[in-house]
């Protein structure tokens, strides 16, 4: 199991009802429902991962969210959870917005690009980094915008958005970011957990 989705699955309380947009294989829809008794629905775009969830059991629908978020009523959902997705949106200020309608709070993980290592290659070799979090080479990646903690942390204060916690992932280390050790969490965590409402 993913680490991040462990520490998904602990920021959430059971018997919730929630929405896991981009939701692959159901890997964490799985986790949340054993774990946690949630009551969870899929969105997922890609119709591979649509067939695994239903072959699971899962309730998941196949669409776009980028397009199709509007047809979910506000405030249906007690969670919204998106993971390493946000920054492979063409609009993703668009997308939070309706993930913040749609939710009464809003999980969003997403992969550092202010980790030490992702800048120490593009400082020390001038090319973008290939890591484990980020596995695709620059011209075949599904990532359209470069966003670090930091960046998330700006955005959300710019557009009023209220930052209920951030958790930084290290390998199987897991700490609390705060405005305090922003910068330094920032440089240090390979994944950027936020909980939003």
């Amino acid at each position: 199991m993913k680490k991040e989705f462990k520490v998904i699955a602990d920021l959430l309380p059971n018997d919730v009802r929630v929405l896991d947009v981009g939701c692959g294989d159901g890997s964490l829809m799985n986790l949340l429902i054993k774990e946690k008794n949630i009551r969870v629905r899929g969105l997922e775009l890609v119709e591979e991962n649509v067939k695994k969830c239903i072959y699971k059991g899962l309730s998941v629908i196949e669409g776009n969210a980028e397009t199709e978020l509007h047809q979910f009523p506000s405030q249906s959902f007690d969670f919204v959870i998106l993971s390493q997705t946000l920054q492979a949106f063409y609009n993703p200020e668009k997308v939070l917005k309706d993930l913040l309608r749609i939710g009464k709070s809003v999980i969003i993980s997403i992969p550092n690009f202010g980790y030490w290592k992702v800048r120490t290659s593009l400082l020390f070799f001038g090319k973008m980094p290939i890591t484990k979090n980020l596995p695709n080479n620059w011209y075949n990646t599904p990532n359209l915008h470069m966003c670090t903690i930091k960046d998330m942390y700006d955005f959300c204060l710019s557009k009023n958005i209220k930052i209920n916690k951030i958790i930084g992932i290290n390998e199987n280390k897991i700490s609390k970011i705060y405005r305090s050790n922003l910068e330094i969490k920032n440089l240090f965590s390979k994944i950027g957990i936020f909980q939003l409402s």
